[in-house]
Formats: structure tokens, sequence, C-alpha cells
């Protein structure tokens, strides 16, 4: 099957729904949901609209498909600067490498596991980012929170 028409299996499914619904109750509710046009990434922004009470539109973008640049998923970012917080769903490697560029360290890889949110502050939207880690929420944090 070819990638872009992979689905999110049953398990990338319970375990992003676990993600959503923590980050739900600390209060997280994007202003825009940017998706790669990729099956799987589709079907995760329409899972963290519902999960998230997101009542705006997915906007789709090739900047979040495989191959293409952390820089030009940065320009599309602040074309959508009036957005105060933006959710990206896309891929990896690319999001390994992104988290690091939004931070201000192109040469930083953060490992990104599936169905991980991580929240970068921007401080400015100039030319390069410089960006503030203020936290990173995983399966396994968001499947060990539930169960307490």
């Amino acid at each position: 099957m070819p990638d872009a028409e992979r689905a999110l299996t049953e398990e990338g499914r319970k375990k992003l729904r676990q993600v959503l619904q923590t980050a739900a109750k600390a209060g997280v509710k994007p202003d825009l949901i940017l998706s790669s046009p990729l099956k799987r990434a589709l079907q995760t922004a329409e899972i963290a609209k519902r999960v998230l009470k997101y009542t705006g539109e997915i906007v789709e973008t090739k900047v979040l498909a495989p191959g293409a640049s952390v820089e030009q998923v940065w320009d599309e970012i602040r074309v959508h600067r009036d957005a105060p917080s933006v959710l990206l769903a896309g891929h990896n490697p690319q999001f390994e490498h992104l988290a690091g560029y939004l931070l201000g360290h192109l040469d930083l890889k953060m490992e990104f596991k599936k169905g991980a949110l991580l929240r970068v502050d921007v401080e400015s939207f100039g030319a390069v980012p410089r960006g503030v880690l203020r936290w990173c929420l995983t399966a396994k944090l968001a499947e060990s929170g539930q169960s307490s």
C-alpha cells in the first residue's frame, strides 16, 4: 500500500485519543489545525478536532507531507500568525527535526513518538523561529495519567 494511503491502526487511534483527552483536560484548544494531506495525518487531525472541540476547518498543507523542509513548515506557520494556538498533524522524520528548528536549534533532533503532542511557544515570527518548549505529552504518559 502506498504510504499516502496508510491509515491509522486501531491501536494508534486509541493512543491518540488518550493523548488528546489528557490535553483536553489540561485546557488545550487549538485555534487552527494544519494537516499533511496524507490519510493518517488527516485522520489524526479529525480525531483532534473532535476531542479538542475545534470548530474550524482543518487546513491541508503539502508542507507537512514527507519531503518538505522545516523551513517550509515555519513559513506556513508564519502565514497563520494570527492564530495563537496551531496544532500540526504530520509525520516523522520531519517532526523530529521541526521541534529543534522551532526551538532555534536546527541541529537539535528530538525523539517524537507517534501520537505525541509537543507545545512550543514562539516568541516572534521572524525569518528564523525562536521558541520555548513548554511540554511534551506522549501516549505512554497519557496512559499512565489515566490509570491513576
